[in-house]
């Protein structure tokens, strides 16, 4: 047990003291960043899937 209170201990100490919090400021810029590359990630992804698909279809019907 006590090596226990010893770890959470020694945590909130490290968190409180050691661990350099970005602002707010700071946080939102990178929320923005964050938000508008998966906006991008999953309109590249979207267009693969729609050609991908396209292309498929296309060569699928051509044995038929």
């Amino acid at each position: 047990m006590d090596k226990l209170s010893n770890y959470f201990r020694t945590t909130i100490e490290e968190m409180r003291y050691n661990v350099t919090w970005p602002s707010t400021t700071e946080l939102q810029k990178s929320a923005g960043l964050v938000l508008i590359g998966s906006l991008v990630f999953a309109v590249v992804v979207g267009v693969m899937d729609i050609s991908f698909e396209t292309v498929l279809k296309a060569f699928y019907n051509s044995f038929r």
